[in-house]
């Protein structure tokens, strides 16, 4: 599936379920939400705490197509294509990190 795909999925099962985008602010704030579900999960996962009941049945690839979720929900909703915005900040982490990350040291 391409990002342009996903982007397409996610509006139709908006407009077909889902009834209608929810405003832009409420899915920023879910997104932070989401990452904060995803952050809870991977600290007990590959960090120091320890698993509440409530945690351990969670399945962290559905917690990252959460966050993707609602990502790609503020991309449509903004107008932004995901595929083009990626290929653009990929070619700006190239070319101001080329080598940045080979020469440093503490790599």
């Amino acid at each position: 599936m391409t990002i342009q795909q996903a982007q397409q999925e996610v509006d139709q099962w908006i407009k077909t379920i889902g009834v209608r985008y929810f405003s832009e602010l409420t899915n920023m704030a879910i997104l932070t939400e989401e990452v904060g579900e995803l952050a809870r999960l991977m600290a007990r996962q590959y960090g120091d705490q320890s698993f509440k009941e409530s945690d351990k049945n969670r399945d962290l690839g559905d917690e990252m197509a959460d966050v993707l979720w609602v990502l790609v929900c503020l991309a449509n909703q903004t107008g932004v294509d995901l595929e083009k915005a990626w290929q653009k900040n990929m070619e700006k982490k190239t070319g101001r990190d080329g080598t940045r990350h080979k020469e440093n040291t503490k790599l």
